[in-house]
Protein backbone atom coordinates (compact mmCIF):
# COMPACT_ATOMS: atom_id res chain seq x y z
CA UNK A 1 0.00 0.00 0.00
CA UNK A 2 1.13 3.57 -0.88
CA UNK A 3 1.73 5.36 2.30
CA UNK A 4 3.82 8.99 1.36
CA UNK A 5 4.87 10.77 4.14
CA UNK A 6 4.14 14.51 4.57
CA UNK A 7 7.83 15.21 5.04
CA UNK A 8 11.37 13.61 5.18
CA UNK A 9 14.75 14.01 6.47
CA UNK A 10 17.61 13.77 4.11
CA UNK A 11 21.14 13.65 6.20
CA UNK A 12 23.61 14.24 3.89
CA UNK A 13 26.43 11.96 3.20
CA UNK A 14 28.77 13.43 0.49
CA UNK A 15 31.89 15.08 2.40
CA UNK A 16 32.43 11.75 4.52
CA UNK A 17 31.46 9.14 2.48
CA UNK A 18 32.20 11.20 -0.82
CA UNK A 19 35.46 12.42 -0.41
CA UNK A 20 36.75 9.13 1.31
CA UNK A 21 36.58 7.44 -2.17
CA UNK A 22 38.21 10.00 -4.30
CA UNK A 23 41.66 9.18 -5.62
CA UNK A 24 43.51 12.73 -4.71
CA UNK A 25 43.39 14.19 -1.51
CA UNK A 26 41.17 17.14 -1.53
CA UNK A 27 42.62 19.88 0.50
CA UNK A 28 41.21 20.43 3.76
CA UNK A 29 40.09 24.35 3.29
CA UNK A 30 37.76 22.73 0.07
CA UNK A 31 36.38 20.11 2.38
CA UNK A 32 35.35 22.86 5.01
CA UNK A 33 34.15 24.98 1.86
CA UNK A 34 31.98 22.43 0.58
CA UNK A 35 30.40 21.87 4.43
CA UNK A 36 29.63 24.98 5.18
CA UNK A 37 27.67 26.04 1.80
CA UNK A 38 25.52 22.72 2.45
CA UNK A 39 24.82 23.91 5.89
CA UNK A 40 23.05 26.85 3.87
CA UNK A 41 20.73 24.59 2.07
CA UNK A 42 18.63 23.27 4.78
CA UNK A 43 19.78 20.49 5.85
CA UNK A 44 20.16 19.52 9.37
CA UNK A 45 22.79 16.94 9.89
CA UNK A 46 25.76 16.92 7.59
CA UNK A 47 28.02 13.87 7.91
CA UNK A 48 31.54 15.66 7.63
CA UNK A 49 34.91 12.57 8.04
CA UNK A 50 35.42 9.23 8.67
CA UNK A 51 37.76 8.67 11.55
CA UNK A 52 39.52 5.80 9.66
CA UNK A 53 42.71 4.54 8.81
CA UNK A 54 44.61 6.34 7.24
CA UNK A 55 46.83 3.49 5.69
CA UNK A 56 43.38 2.26 4.41
CA UNK A 57 41.36 5.62 3.88
CA UNK A 58 44.40 7.99 3.02
CA UNK A 59 41.86 10.37 2.29
CA UNK A 60 40.66 10.88 5.44
CA UNK A 61 43.77 11.00 7.45
CA UNK A 62 42.97 14.84 7.90
CA UNK A 63 39.93 13.92 9.76
CA UNK A 64 40.90 15.85 12.92
CA UNK A 65 41.79 19.19 10.65
CA UNK A 66 38.63 19.48 9.05
CA UNK A 67 36.62 18.77 12.06
CA UNK A 68 38.19 21.66 13.81
CA UNK A 69 38.49 24.19 11.01
CA UNK A 70 34.41 23.99 10.36
CA UNK A 71 32.36 26.39 11.52
CA UNK A 72 29.43 25.34 12.71
CA UNK A 73 25.44 26.95 12.90
CA UNK A 74 23.66 26.49 15.83
CA UNK A 75 21.07 24.55 14.06
CA UNK A 76 22.92 22.05 11.77
CA UNK A 77 24.65 19.07 13.44
CA UNK A 78 27.56 18.05 11.77
CA UNK A 79 28.81 14.34 12.29
CA UNK A 80 31.75 11.65 12.29
CA UNK A 81 31.94 8.25 11.41
CA UNK A 82 33.50 5.69 13.23
CA UNK A 83 33.85 1.73 12.76
CA UNK A 84 35.63 0.65 15.30
CA UNK A 85 37.01 1.59 19.29
CA UNK A 86 40.19 3.06 18.37
CA UNK A 87 38.12 5.65 15.76
CA UNK A 88 35.26 6.05 17.93
CA UNK A 89 37.77 7.29 21.25
CA UNK A 90 39.63 9.84 17.91
CA UNK A 91 35.85 10.88 16.81
CA UNK A 92 34.82 11.53 20.54
CA UNK A 93 37.78 13.62 21.20
CA UNK A 94 36.84 15.90 18.30
CA UNK A 95 34.12 18.41 18.12
CA UNK A 96 31.58 16.73 15.92
CA UNK A 97 28.69 14.85 16.90
CA UNK A 98 28.87 11.50 17.29
CA UNK A 99 25.68 8.82 17.35
CA UNK A 100 25.29 5.70 19.36
CA UNK A 101 24.93 2.91 17.30
CA UNK A 102 25.26 -0.98 16.80
CA UNK A 103 26.68 -2.14 13.63
CA UNK A 104 26.16 -5.49 12.13
CA UNK A 105 27.59 -6.23 8.84
CA UNK A 106 25.28 -8.76 6.31
CA UNK A 107 28.02 -10.55 4.19
CA UNK A 108 30.70 -12.03 6.27
CA UNK A 109 33.57 -11.02 3.70
CA UNK A 110 32.12 -7.42 3.14
CA UNK A 111 32.77 -7.20 7.06
CA UNK A 112 36.47 -8.54 6.69
CA UNK A 113 36.79 -6.31 3.62
CA UNK A 114 35.12 -3.23 4.75
CA UNK A 115 36.69 -3.53 8.54
CA UNK A 116 38.76 -6.00 8.90
CA UNK A 117 37.09 -7.98 11.22
CA UNK A 118 34.59 -11.04 11.03
CA UNK A 119 31.04 -10.50 11.82
CA UNK A 120 31.53 -11.86 15.27
CA UNK A 121 34.89 -10.23 15.78
CA UNK A 122 33.42 -7.06 14.94
CA UNK A 123 30.71 -7.69 17.61
CA UNK A 124 32.66 -8.31 20.44
CA UNK A 125 34.38 -4.36 19.54
CA UNK A 126 30.99 -3.30 19.44
CA UNK A 127 30.19 -4.66 22.64
CA UNK A 128 33.34 -2.49 23.67
CA UNK A 129 31.84 0.88 22.04
CA UNK A 130 27.93 -0.12 23.53
CA UNK A 131 30.12 0.16 27.30
CA UNK A 132 31.66 3.53 25.79
CA UNK A 133 28.33 4.76 25.23
CA UNK A 134 26.23 3.51 28.75
CA UNK A 135 29.64 5.42 30.46
CA UNK A 136 29.18 8.66 28.57
CA UNK A 137 25.30 8.71 28.94
CA UNK A 138 25.04 8.45 25.50
CA UNK A 139 21.63 7.41 23.72
CA UNK A 140 21.94 4.43 21.15
CA UNK A 141 18.44 4.28 19.39
CA UNK A 142 20.01 2.85 15.75
CA UNK A 143 20.77 -0.21 14.43
CA UNK A 144 22.72 0.11 10.90
CA UNK A 145 22.57 -3.21 8.71
CA UNK A 146 25.66 -3.02 6.36
CA UNK A 147 24.95 -4.04 2.85
CA UNK A 148 21.70 -5.11 3.72
CA UNK A 149 20.75 -5.88 -0.01
CA UNK A 150 23.18 -8.04 -1.36
CA UNK A 151 26.79 -8.48 -1.45
CA UNK A 152 29.67 -8.61 -4.42
CA UNK A 153 31.75 -11.04 -2.41
CA UNK A 154 28.81 -13.51 -1.62
CA UNK A 155 26.11 -12.87 -3.73
CA UNK A 156 22.02 -12.87 -2.62
CA UNK A 157 21.65 -12.38 0.75
CA UNK A 158 19.19 -14.31 2.11
CA UNK A 159 15.82 -12.18 3.83
CA UNK A 160 16.20 -14.80 6.81
CA UNK A 161 19.84 -13.98 7.36
CA UNK A 162 19.52 -10.17 7.60
CA UNK A 163 16.26 -10.75 10.30
CA UNK A 164 18.79 -12.65 11.62
CA UNK A 165 21.42 -9.17 11.68
CA UNK A 166 18.55 -6.83 12.81
CA UNK A 167 17.71 -9.62 15.72
CA UNK A 168 21.61 -9.41 16.67
CA UNK A 169 21.75 -5.58 16.57
CA UNK A 170 18.38 -5.72 18.89
CA UNK A 171 19.87 -8.55 21.34
CA UNK A 172 23.16 -6.64 21.69
CA UNK A 173 22.11 -3.23 22.67
CA UNK A 174 19.75 -4.66 25.25
CA UNK A 175 22.13 -6.76 26.78
CA UNK A 176 23.89 -3.21 27.25
CA UNK A 177 20.85 -1.76 28.64
CA UNK A 178 19.81 0.13 25.49
CA UNK A 179 15.96 -0.08 23.60
CA UNK A 180 16.65 0.58 19.63
CA UNK A 181 13.99 2.83 18.11
CA UNK A 182 14.84 1.99 14.54
CA UNK A 183 17.39 0.16 11.90
CA UNK A 184 18.89 1.88 8.89
CA UNK A 185 19.14 -1.04 5.80
CA UNK A 186 22.72 0.50 3.48
CA UNK A 187 23.73 -0.73 0.81
CA UNK A 188 27.26 0.55 -0.69
CA UNK A 189 27.21 -2.60 -2.97
CA UNK A 190 24.43 -0.93 -4.96
CA UNK A 191 22.08 -3.81 -4.86
CA UNK A 192 19.09 -2.60 -3.86
CA UNK A 193 15.96 -2.35 -6.25
CA UNK A 194 12.25 -1.36 -5.74
CA UNK A 195 11.31 -5.24 -5.03
CA UNK A 196 14.14 -5.95 -2.39
CA UNK A 197 13.34 -2.82 -0.80
CA UNK A 198 9.54 -3.63 -0.74
CA UNK A 199 10.43 -7.47 0.47
CA UNK A 200 13.02 -6.41 3.26
CA UNK A 201 11.20 -3.84 4.86
CA UNK A 202 7.91 -5.42 4.38
CA UNK A 203 9.67 -8.44 6.76
CA UNK A 204 11.32 -5.92 8.94
CA UNK A 205 7.86 -4.60 9.73
CA UNK A 206 6.33 -8.16 10.03
CA UNK A 207 8.20 -8.90 12.89
CA UNK A 208 8.94 -5.48 14.74
CA UNK A 209 6.48 -3.20 13.49
CA UNK A 210 7.35 -0.66 16.05
CA UNK A 211 11.13 -0.11 14.56
CA UNK A 212 11.59 2.75 12.14
CA UNK A 213 13.28 2.26 8.77
CA UNK A 214 15.97 4.84 7.21
CA UNK A 215 17.70 3.82 4.11
CA UNK A 216 21.14 4.28 2.98
CA UNK A 217 21.46 3.72 -0.71
CA UNK A 218 23.68 3.64 -3.70
CA UNK A 219 23.16 4.45 -7.15
CA UNK A 220 26.07 1.91 -8.49
CA UNK A 221 23.44 0.30 -10.87
CA UNK A 222 20.93 3.06 -11.81
CA UNK A 223 18.45 2.07 -9.22
CA UNK A 224 19.17 4.23 -6.27
CA UNK A 225 16.18 6.74 -6.70
CA UNK A 226 13.91 4.08 -7.92
CA UNK A 227 14.75 2.38 -4.67
CA UNK A 228 14.63 5.49 -2.53
CA UNK A 229 10.87 6.10 -4.43
CA UNK A 230 9.74 2.36 -3.19
CA UNK A 231 11.19 3.51 0.50
CA UNK A 232 8.79 6.47 0.26
CA UNK A 233 5.83 4.51 -0.96
CA UNK A 234 6.36 2.38 2.23
CA UNK A 235 6.15 5.73 4.45
CA UNK A 236 9.94 6.02 5.14
CA UNK A 237 11.11 9.47 6.24
CA UNK A 238 14.80 9.36 6.71
CA UNK A 239 17.19 9.11 4.13
CA UNK A 240 20.71 9.68 3.93
CA UNK A 241 22.16 11.32 -0.31
CA UNK A 242 25.37 12.53 -0.80
CA UNK A 243 25.36 16.14 -2.86
CA UNK A 244 25.85 15.90 -7.21
CA UNK A 245 25.95 11.89 -6.18
CA UNK A 246 29.49 12.23 -4.62
CA UNK A 247 31.23 9.39 -3.82
CA UNK A 248 31.53 5.65 -3.16
CA UNK A 249 32.95 2.49 -0.98
CA UNK A 250 36.59 1.87 -1.46
CA UNK A 251 35.86 -1.56 -0.03
CA UNK A 252 32.35 -2.61 -2.28
CA UNK A 253 34.41 -4.58 -5.21
CA UNK A 254 32.68 -2.61 -7.88
CA UNK A 255 34.64 -0.88 -11.02
CA UNK A 256 33.57 3.02 -10.62
CA UNK A 257 31.31 2.20 -7.38
CA UNK A 258 28.49 4.88 -7.02
CA UNK A 259 27.82 7.22 -4.17
CA UNK A 260 24.72 7.67 -2.06
CA UNK A 261 21.65 8.80 -3.89
CA UNK A 262 21.92 12.70 -5.42
CA UNK A 263 20.77 14.46 -2.52
CA UNK A 264 19.32 17.42 -5.22
CA UNK A 265 17.82 14.74 -7.44
CA UNK A 266 16.01 13.03 -4.57
CA UNK A 267 15.26 16.72 -3.03
CA UNK A 268 13.27 17.74 -6.44
CA UNK A 269 11.58 14.32 -6.85
CA UNK A 270 10.12 14.37 -3.20
CA UNK A 271 9.04 18.11 -3.54
CA UNK A 272 7.35 17.34 -7.22
CA UNK A 273 5.18 14.63 -5.56
CA UNK A 274 4.39 17.04 -2.64
CA UNK A 275 6.41 15.26 0.16
CA UNK A 276 8.43 18.15 2.22
CA UNK A 277 11.88 17.84 2.65
CA UNK A 278 13.05 21.49 4.13
CA UNK A 279 15.59 22.17 1.56
CA UNK A 280 16.86 25.13 -1.00
CA UNK A 281 17.30 22.79 -4.14
CA UNK A 282 18.32 26.00 -6.27
CA UNK A 283 20.74 26.05 -3.28
CA UNK A 284 21.61 22.29 -2.98
CA UNK A 285 22.41 23.31 -7.01
CA UNK A 286 24.62 25.64 -6.77
CA UNK A 287 26.55 23.29 -3.98
CA UNK A 288 26.38 20.27 -6.30
CA UNK A 289 28.59 22.82 -8.52
CA UNK A 290 30.82 23.72 -6.28
CA UNK A 291 31.53 19.52 -5.26
CA UNK A 292 32.16 19.53 -8.92
CA UNK A 293 34.68 22.59 -8.63
CA UNK A 294 36.27 20.48 -5.50
CA UNK A 295 37.10 17.34 -6.90
CA UNK A 296 37.42 18.50 -10.66
CA UNK A 297 35.33 16.48 -12.81
CA UNK A 298 31.25 16.01 -13.35
CA UNK A 299 29.17 14.16 -11.12
CA UNK A 300 26.54 11.86 -11.91
CA UNK A 301 23.73 14.43 -10.73
CA UNK A 302 21.04 15.44 -13.09
CA UNK A 303 19.03 18.57 -11.34
CA UNK A 304 22.47 19.91 -11.70
CA UNK A 305 22.29 20.13 -15.07
CA UNK A 306 18.70 19.77 -16.32
CA UNK A 307 17.55 22.46 -13.47
CA UNK A 308 13.54 22.28 -11.75
CA UNK A 309 10.81 22.16 -13.52
CA UNK A 310 9.71 25.54 -11.80
CA UNK A 311 12.84 26.81 -13.66
CA UNK A 312 11.48 25.15 -17.20
CA UNK A 313 8.36 26.21 -16.30
CA UNK A 314 9.36 30.27 -15.83
CA UNK A 315 11.60 29.46 -18.93
CA UNK A 316 9.02 28.61 -21.01
CA UNK A 317 6.50 31.16 -20.32
CA UNK A 318 8.61 34.44 -20.71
Amino acid sequence: MSDLPKRVTIDEEGPREGFQSEKKMIPVADKVRLIEALAETGLSRIACVSYVNPKRVPTMADAEAVAAAIRRKPDVQYSALWLNQQGLERALRGPLHVDGGVRVTASDTFSRKNIGKSVPDAMVEQRMSLQTFKDRGMPVDWGIILGAFGCNYEGVLSTELILQRVQLAIDEAELAGFKLKGIKLTDAMGWATPHSVERLIGAIRSKWPELEIALHLHDTRGTGLASAYAGLRLGVTRFDASIAGLGGCPFAATDGAAGNICTEDFAFLCEEMGVETGLDIDRLIEVARLAEEVVGRPLPGHVIRGGTLTAAKQRANA
